[in-house]
């Protein structure tokens, strides 16, 4: 490699997809439990369509409205291919079809045996590949479950970091295809690490978006073969990134960065929400990019666990920066709601924080407060999810991700609590998907489609979030994008029109927001915001 001992920075259009037996990893896929439940009863089905019916699945991608459906974007020529990463992935994950299996052997024989009585009998017919990692209870009303002893399978088979790996390449556009029902099959371009994601070298990677170092070192880092070193040193350049706009003013500035993620910063502290940031493009919409991030993130904050919120593809690459990780309070063990905090850890966040409803913690200049956060969720109990109340330098932000407005008491109760808002984040997409859609591959029973159809993924509308906005009486109101950024399709397919519900509905809370004296815009690609209550307070006093 001729420039292996020239200092370069990392381009910052490289790109990096983390994968799970080469699918698109989140973190559902880390977690043993869930992760075996998506291999049976999801990747093998959806390969296994695809290898009958090829022709269904590119008939069906023709039509933009089933883009976020269950079909593979390839055309039928990649048959062969698709039927041996079918064969490998039975070969390699024989045990964690069989965890599948016994999940759902275990709850079948729960429904029908647990009467009230003592589950200790039980214990016997638990299925093998589920024995000691298993607790049987059950709640007041005698309905019997099993928890996960979450902790104890991460050092078990179930939990193999060598089905983990990277690949690398260059992003020329913002366009990419829907990455959750297609496996990514070798396209010839750039490199595919064979690496677990808690791998050092991976920093030592990243950090050269900023920092230039010699390409021989990072190649050393992570085990670069000769053959693959022409290509690797396509990733790297001599031309530093464009410098940062740093902030030491007085009060806070926030700044947008696309769909939840929001950057919040003082002269001493920041913390970056649900991190997801986008590619430099230059031909494409503008928008702040990883060059426009703190050299630290004293804080990363996730509001819940879903694929576009606790994002590793964005994370991996931050992690060298992140000092702590404030996840949602987990309640353990409950098969559709795994550990944020133990997936973190084990994807190689040594500092990860758990914060509960009406919790707080202290930083610099202020505090970070956690909110309660209802729905979005199918009405599943998930307890992995909450809302923020930010507090830096007197200034205030709630970023109430995709908090459903279901109970309006709550935000009567939440009202003196919170105080005065200067910021109000919240995203209004008020269809939602419907529960199959995610949970779909942890069901252990037929769901009826009524039922289905009535639990979706679903924000506030115009009638909810305006109620809240009365409550809690925010200054600015801000409605996130909700994944119309150009640089998003390939995690949400969402193709809005003007006639698009949501849209409609956050128009509806924008404009009547304005009519009320309140700032108030849906957010799209990036925006600025510059918050100073003390010389508000001046003003006034004057």
């Amino acid at each position: 490699m001729s420039t292996q001992n020239n200092k370069m920075y990392l381009k910052g259009n490289a790109m990096i997809e983390p994968l799970f037996n080469q699918w698109y990893a989140w973190s559902y896929l880390i977690s043993p439990s869930t992760a075996s439940m998506y291999v049976a009863n999801l990747h093998l089905k959806l390969m296994e369509s695809f290898i009958a019916a090829p022709q269904v699945h590119v008939s069906a991608l023709k039509n933009p409205a089933n883009l976020g459906g269950p079909f593979i974007d390839y055309d039928a020529k990649r048959v062969p291919e698709i039927k041996a990463l079918r064969e490998s992935t039975i070969k390699e994950n024989k045990h964690m079809l069989a965890f599948a299996d016994a999940v759902k052997t275990l709850d079948k024989i729960l429904a029908e045996e647990a009467s009230g009585l003592s589950l200790e009998p039980l214990y016997q017919k638990v299925p093998d590949p589920l024995r000691g990692y298993v607790e049987l209870v059950y709640d007041l009303n005698n309905h019997p479950s099993m928890r996960f002893i979450e902790g104890m399978l991460y050092h078990s088979p179930y939990y193999n970091a060598a089905s983990q790996s990277l690949t690398l390449t260059l992003t020329e556009r913002d366009e990419r295809s829907f990455v959750f029902s297609t496996p990514r099959l070798d396209t010839g371009a750039g490199l595919r690490l064979k690496l677990p994601f808690n791998h050092p070298g991976l920093d030592e990677l990243f950090k050269m978006k900023d920092t230039p170092q010699p390409v021989g070192h990072v190649a050393e880092a992570l085990g670069i073969k000769d053959d693959e070193a022409e290509v690797f040193s396509t990733l790297f350049t001599a031309e530093p990134p464009a410098p940062r706009s740093e902030f030491k003013g007085v009060g806070v500035r926030v700044r947008y960065f696309g769909h939840a993620c929001v950057l919040v910063e003082s002269a001493h502290t920041s913390l970056l929400c649900d991190p997801l940031v986008s590619y430099p493009c230059t031909s494409g919409l503008p928008r702040y990019s990883f060059s426009d991030l703190p050299e630290q993130i004293d804080y990363a904050l996730i509001t819940h666990n879903h694929q576009d919120h606790c994002m590793f593809e964005t994370l991996l690459q931050l992690r060298h920066k992140i000092k702590n990780v404030v996840v949602p309070k987990n309640s353990g063990g409950c098969l559709a709601d795994p550990s944020l905090k133990l997936i973190l850890q084990h994807v190689g966040f040594p500092r990860v924080r758990e914060i509960d409803e009406m919790e707080t913690i202290e930083i610099e200049g202020g505090a970070i407060t956690g909110l309660p956060f209802l729905g979005e969720h199918a009405d599943l109990n998930i307890r992995t999810k909450i809302a923020y109340l930010i507090n830096l330098e007197g200034n205030t932000i709630v970023c109430a991700a995709d908090s459903n407005n279901i109970e309006p008491r709550l935000y009567a109760h939440l009202q003196e609590f919170v105080g005065e808002v200067d910021a109000f984040f919240v995203g209004m997409e008020c269809d939602g998907a419907p529960l199959s859609w995610l949970y779909g591959p942890l069901l252990t029973r037929p769901l009826p489609r009524k039922i289905d159809q009535s639990r979706r993924f679903d924000g506030s509308n115009y009638e909810k979030a305006v109620d809240i906005v009365g409550r809690l009486r925010p200054r600015q109101v801000y409605v996130y994008a909700m994944g119309q950024e150009p640089w998003l399709t390939y995690l949400t397919s969402i193709q809005y029109t003007e006639a698009s519900h949501p849209i409609v509905e956050s128009n509806k809370l924008v404009q009547e927001c304005t009519n009320r004296g309140i700032t108030a815009e849906r957010l799209y690609g990036h925006k600025e915001i510059l918050l100073n209550r003390e010389s508000r307070k001046s003003c006034a006093a004057a």
